[in-house]
């Protein structure tokens, strides 16, 4: 005879019954560590809170991310990678990404975090390296007739100062750092991707260049083309459930608050060009570097 769960069990929704797969969902989207406006950009201490809420949803069968990050602070991605690998390990669930328009250099790396990466044709995937950019602007303001007064303590405290020359010694220092995080960022690749790697390519794989979607996978950077709905579906039949997990959002106390007082004047030239209304000087840059992140994938 029926029990008594199972005779009310037509009182409850068929997307809330326990035999439908559930999977919970994190976007993971944006620059990594670059902040616009009120926006703080693709942070650990931003998505955190999703990650365990999306791990510990009860029922879940998968945890899936869709990524779309031209990338940005190492630091900031491999703390994002090394969360989700100790929650999927912790919850013992599968993990799932899907590339959107980029997963590329520490977008690609959070990526690395999911047991399987899936691409779309378009998806611009790859951009293993790692890269440093600035100005110089001595001669410039020589030109102007500046004078440059600068006070440290600590004879490398100013290294790669822009309004200096540069200094041959300083450029090996900051090489130097940039193989450790690039020794570091190949080893990751290597240990999650493994044998699906195309490692008769390793040179071009670790070169710094990109690929769409289908040349992603032939090299082993990703294991198939497909969107998340179809591909959960095949992996856990046509019941599945795709629940959306968002991060808190701070209240509008908290947003004024984190604007700042100092934060109030506009810059009015680049306000349309940004297309975020009225922006502060220090808005403006986070979006031109964030707006550069992007533009060096030809998006």
């Amino acid at each position: 005879m029926p029990s008594l769960a199972e005779r009310l069990r037509f009182l409850v929704s068929p997307r809330f019954r326990a035999e439908h797969p559930l999977v919970p969902v994190v976007r993971l989207a944006g620059a990594i560590g670059v902040g616009v406006g009120l926006r703080q950009g693709l942070s650990f201490q931003g998505v955190a809170s999703a990650l365990e809420k999306a791990f510990s949803m009860p029922g879940a069968k998968a945890v899936a991310l869709l990524v779309n990050s031209p990338g940005g602070s190492p630091t900031q991605s491999h703390l994002i990678f090394r969360r989700i690998r100790l929650l999927a390990a912790e919850k013992k669930l599968p993990v799932y990404a899907f590339c959107e328009d980029a997963a590329a250099s520490g977008g690609y790396m959070v990526a690395c975090a999911a047991d399987e990466i899936w691409a779309d044709p378009n998806s611009i995937v790859g951009s293993i390296g790692v890269v440093s950019g600035g100005f110089g602007f001595h001669e410039l303001i020589g030109r102007w007739g500046i004078e440059r007064r600068l006070y440290t303590t600590g004879e490398n405290k100013a290294i790669l100062d822009p309004f200096e020359p540069e200094d041959p010694a300083d450029v090996a220092r900051l090489r130097t750092i940039q193989e450790r995080i690039f020794t570091g960022f190949k080893d990751l690749v290597r240990e999650r991707r493994g044998d699906r790697l195309d490692l008769a390519q390793e040179e071009e794989l670790f070169s710094g260049a990109f690929w769409a979607g289908e040349d992603a996978r032939a090299l082993g950077l990703v294991d198939g083309l497909g969107e998340i709905r179809t591909i959960m579906r095949e992996k856990l039949g046509e019941k599945v459930r795709l629940r959306l997990v968002q991060p808190p959002r701070p209240g509008i106390l908290a947003q004024v608050l984190r604007r700042g007082p100092q934060q109030e004047a506009p810059l009015e030239g680049l306000a349309s060009a940004l297309g975020s209304g009225l922006v502060d000087p220090r808005s403006a840059l986070a979006a031109l570097e964030e707006r550069a992140l992007w533009s060096r994938l030809g998006l």
